[in-house]
């Protein structure tokens, strides 16, 4: 009965927005304030797409953006794509642009939920509809939300570090945790879900709890003056839970400074270029992939569809921890990634080209690890055999 209602909730403001926003254009903002734009401005109807920063991770720089715009193009609805650049203001800014600039429907990935949540109040103002895209705006009341089951990506993350250790043989491994960003609802859900794993060893006494804290805005940078502060306090920790791949190769850096790197098994998450490099080179045991194209197209399709005045028609809801309010929410699946399955990145998706991964110092270890085309070559010689 609550799906139900919400739906006709849903629906009914999807009407009443469509309509507003096909009449209240206003005056256009500053396209080019944000960075990285492509379409829309000067009061055009189109959908706005505000993605948070460059830094984070390099699927806000190259993957998203092209993805996105492949799929609005496809169906030749407006968009503009803009990237905050990790600044608030800056993303508050790009917002009042489009909020004020004849957007119908606005998508966000949050750089925190306080700022989030300002701009989806001025675009509920307008009655413009409103998509989270990856990340849950935590009372924001968008009205979907896109991402993937975050929770399962941090239990693949424990379980991972867990089979990286066993293969070690390590015993009572010390484990240092490294968080994403506290502002970042997903970095929360992450964290979640790799407790869960860890906290079973903790409490059979197979594992012991090292230093934890959090990374302020996934900051490599940051990331690594945690991490050497840690092992120079801690210096037998033998294990790295670390939030994702900007955060791995971070603590991969300090490792190889101190010589030990490999030794020491480091988790990741995304999938990025550095983290299937560093994931050649067994300096990083595992990563999670989140198809992004999937996320992407999901979200582009609720948002053309919201722009087109029909219904997304999403039956899956999420309990917003904060607000205690239901987001009609698209869950989309993550998928562990160990050497033993990297082409399902590389090949399969063609996620990370292989021309980029498999070269200089790379090209002999995709050979070694059957990556790529070196898979290719070497089912073609087994057929011939």
């Amino acid at each position: 009965m609550r799906k139900k209602l919400l739906a006709v909730a849903v629906v009914g403001l999807m009407a009443s927005a469509t309509m507003t926003a096909c009449t209240d254009s206003g005056d256009s903002g500053d396209a080019s304030s944000g960075g990285g734009t492509t379409g829309g401005g000067n009061g055009k109807a189109r959908v706005g797409v505000i993605l948070p920063d460059t830094e984070s991770s390099n699927r806000w720089r190259d993957e998203d953006p092209k993805y996105l715009q492949a799929a609005f193009d496809a169906a030749k609805v407006e968009v503009e794509i803009q990237n905050a650049q990790g600044d608030r203001a800056r993303f508050q800014q790009i917002a009042d642009g489009m909020i004020n600039g004849g957007v119908k429907v606005l998508m966000i990935a949050n750089l925190d939920s306080e700022s989030g949540r300002a701009v989806l109040a001025k675009a509920r103002e307008k009655k413009i509809p409103t998509i989270d895209y990856d990340r849950l705006t935590l009372n924001g009341n968008a009205n979907y939300y896109v991402s993937f089951n975050n929770v399962q990506v941090g239990e693949y993350q424990g379980y991972g570090l867990q089979k990286c250790l066993t293969a070690k043989g390590a015993r009572n491994p010390l484990i240092a945790q490294l968080n994403g960003s506290p502002s970042d609802n997903n970095a929360t859900l992450f964290k979640q879900g790799y407790e869960s794993v860890l906290n079973q060893n903790y409490d059979k006494a197979s594992y012991t709890k090292g230093p934890a804290q959090w990374v302020p805005d996934w900051d490599p940078e940051e990331a690594g003056k945690i991490f050497e502060q840690m092992l120079q306090q801690t210096p037998q920790i033998s294990g790295v839970l670390a939030a994702n791949d900007g955060i791995a190769d971070a603590v991969i850096k300090v490792l190889r400074k101190y010589k030990r790197s490999g030794a020491v098994p480091v988790t990741g998450q995304d999938a990025t270029l550095e983290g299937l490099q560093n994931l050649l080179t067994g300096e990083q045991c595992m990563t999670v992939y989140k198809a992004v194209r999937d996320e992407a197209q999901n979200a582009a399709r609720v948002a053309i569809q919201l722009f087109k005045g029909e219904d997304p028609g999403v039956d899956g809801v999420i309990k917003d921890p904060e607000s205690g309010g239901y987001v009609p929410f698209i869950s989309l699946t993550p998928k562990p990634i160990t050497l033993k399955n990297i082409n399902a990145v590389v090949v399969d998706d063609k996620y990370i080209p292989e021309a980029d991964l498999c070269k200089g110092k790379y090209l002999p270890l995709c050979q070694l690890h059957k990556v790529g085309k070196f898979a290719e070559d070497d089912d073609k010689n087994a057929d011939n055999e």
